[in-house]
């Protein structure tokens, strides 16, 4: 089993998602007493939201980069950014190590093209949303995503960082994310993405009337094939 080396923190509600899904996907591969091989970094996430409202990217790639290089020193084979947003800074990550960073963006659209999608509406934060770096990855596999519109976009930021993050769940959220969902249908979406890891935590997959892929699960799945790749 290769060891995966975790960047996490952000937030530490889904970082908890990961470690349990790792788990159980190496004891559901393995089976009996086998777990998963992980070192952990887990940020102070507060700082690194701070940066992300100034825009300031560079001191943010600074900070993960060196979580990164720690990793691999302590002995990771591959690095996992646990978050979408904080993939806008993924090749400064990247370019400080030399195992590979699992890309959150790359699971994702694979897991939608492997199942015949073409036209996903990302629901994420505001970030994710507006700036190229995850569309583009998506476009890269030949998707072509779909954004909620202002106002919607703003809604699912805030949800996002004032209550999920914090480990609110709040029913009327869950119904304003709904009713984004179903405009985006009306619009032609042919599926969602679940493209903050936190948004598994308010929404159910199989009640949201379209297929679902979830980034945090797809960046799992990937993970999983990786650290259980059978040598060539």
């Amino acid at each position: 089993m290769r060891r995966l080396g975790l960047i996490g923190g952000m937030s530490a509600e889904s970082t908890t998602t990961y470690y349990q899904l790792l788990n159980q996907g190496v004891r559901a591969r393995l089976g009996g007493l086998h777990s998963a091989e992980l070192l952990l970094w887990s940020v102070d996430f507060a700082p690194i939201a701070q940066m992300q409202a100034a825009g300031d990217w560079a001191t943010a790639g600074a900070r993960l980069a060196q979580a990164a290089h720690v990793l691999e020193r302590a002995g990771a084979e591959a690095v996992l950014i646990c978050a979408n947003t904080m993939h806008l800074v993924a090749d400064d990550v990247a370019a400080a190590i030399s195992v590979p960073l699992i890309h959150i963006g790359d699971a994702t659209a694979q897991a939608l093209v492997d199942q015949g999608l073409k036209r996903p509406l990302l629901l994420a934060t505001r970030f994710t949303m507006e700036e190229a770096f995850y569309r583009d990855r998506l476009e890269s596999f030949g998707l072509d995503p779909m954004i909620p519109g202002e106002g919607a976009r703003e809604r699912l930021h805030a949800i996002i960082y004032d209550e999920l993050c914090q480990g609110v769940i709040d029913v009327g959220s869950r119904t304003a994310v709904m009713a984004i969902i179903e405009r985006g249908r009306a619009e032609g979406a042919d599926s969602v993405i679940f493209g903050c890891t936190e948004l598994g935590l308010l929404l159910e997959a199989d009640g949201v009337g379209l297929p679902v892929v979830d980034s945090a699960l797809a960046h799992v799945t990937a993970a999983l094939d990786f650290a259980l790749a059978r040598p060539a």
